[in-house]
């Protein structure tokens, strides 16, 4: 089946997360990916656990799909070999230090001389203009200076980052979609795009009503646990057995509440009637009285009657629980794929892009360091296997 990216070459010189993640959603849709890695090392992901026969399992996630070749950029000959791939690619791909690239000599203005039609994306983690801009930047600093780990966790606890690095995640979204959008004027220009995608950014710009909040209202929000500060009953509830959420965000919904719960006063009353209300008067009174009716039964008695009610409702799960659950089996939320260096089948998260008549399974593992080499170079350089073998022996690739 034909993938919508199939014809595009992304030169990927990625590594840890947030690019990768970015290259990882091009590559699951057809596009031929070909990370560029540093000879002997790599990726710094590729120490990173969970480990099975020496090999990263992180690794082996977010680079599924790609080719893989070694190449030091550092050399002349290795300098003068990636000008000629960038004339055969239509993407650039990287996450170095703001300038990292520039003092190896590949500005963007330098590749689009190379190749005017070349796109070239970065993620950093402050951007490529500002105070900050060398700054080098983790997902934890991201979190920390967008003011996402102000406002996440419980009132009475520290401030706390949020489990998975979104930083990266979002940020690699975010790239992929620019290079999507440049793709397609290039399309009507035949010119490529400049793109520059900043973690701390990225975070900042999905802080959603925390940022109007102090914009519009001029307020600082704070930490407040599972509960939404703008939306009232919106949080997690302890049940007879444990604990469970839910969000009614409309009046209908929590009328529908009050009546299950035998409690229909509460529809008219002044203190609960709109959503402000019952935003303001949350936690001094209204969540007590939900839960003084949902501690007398069960998440599964609990789950049959409120999702009657077309009130969203969610079962807290662990990793294992969700990765078995029915729902993302059927979605086919995790691929099975056979892992070089692990030397067994995996099974890793699958795309949740799915896009109706593409094959929606993985392609190839990750790549062995430089398993590619060869194929590569042979094949968009002309280089023969003499010719291989003697960058192998200048430590070039």
């Amino acid at each position: 089946m034909n993938r919508p990216l199939e014809g595009i070459r992304v030169l990927d010189l990625t590594q840890a997360y947030s690019g990768p993640f970015c290259t990882m959603n091009l590559a699951d849709h057809g596009a031929e990916v070909i990370k560029i890695e540093r000879p002997g090392s790599g990726d710094q992901t590729r120490g990173w656990g969970p480990m099975k026969n020496d090999y990263s399992g992180y690794y082996a996630y977010i680079n599924r799909n790609k080719k893989g070749i070694t190449l030091n950029l550092a050399s002349e000959e290795g300098k003068k070999i990636f000008r000629e791939l960038v004339k055969t690619a239509d993407v650039v791909c990287e996450n170095y230090k703001v300038g990292v690239l520039e003092k190896l000599g590949f500005p963007y203005e330098v590749l689009k001389e190379i190749n005017p039609r070349i796109i070239y994306g970065s993620i950093s983690g402050f951007g490529l203009e500002g105070p900050l801009a060398s700054r080098p930047c983790y997902d934890i600093v991201a979190q920390a200076m967008s003011g996402m780990m102000s406002v996440t966790g419980f009132a009475d606890g520290p401030p706390c980052k949020i489990g998975p690095s979104i930083a990266d995640n979002y940020s690699g979204a975010y790239l992929c979609m620019g290079i999507l959008m440049a793709l397609y004027e290039r399309e009507k220009t035949g010119v490529g795009r400049r793109l520059d995608v900043a973690m701390v950014d990225t975070l900042f710009s999905v802080m959603e009503n925390f940022v109007v909040e102090y914009t519009i209202a001029g307020k600082t929000p704070h930490r407040a646990g599972n509960q939404d500060p703008s939306i009232a009953p919106f949080d997690s509830f302890r049940a007879k057995d444990g604990e469970f959420v839910m969000g009614c965000g409309t009046d209908k919904m929590f009328a529908g509440l009050c009546g299950a719960m035998g409690r229909e006063d509460l529809i008219e009353n002044p203190l609960y009637k709109t959503n402000l209300a019952r935003c303001d008067n949350y936690l001094t009174s209204l969540k007590p009285i939900i839960e003084e009716w949902t501690q007398t039964k069960t998440i599964k008695e609990l789950e049959e009657i409120i999702t009657k009610l077309a009130i969203p409702f969610g079962v807290i799960l662990t990793i294992p629980e969700a990765a078995e659950h029915p729902q993302l089996q059927s979605r086919n939320m995790l691929w099975n794929v056979y892992q070089k260096g692990m030397d067994t089948e995996i099974r890793i998260p699958g795309t949740p892009i799915k896009i109706h008549g593409e094959e929606d399974k993985v392609q190839k593992g990750a790549p062995l360091l430089g398993e590619d080499n060869e194929l590569v170079y042979s094949s968009l350089l002309g280089m023969t296997k003499q010719e291989i073998d003697e960058l192998y022996v200048k430590e070039i690739i």
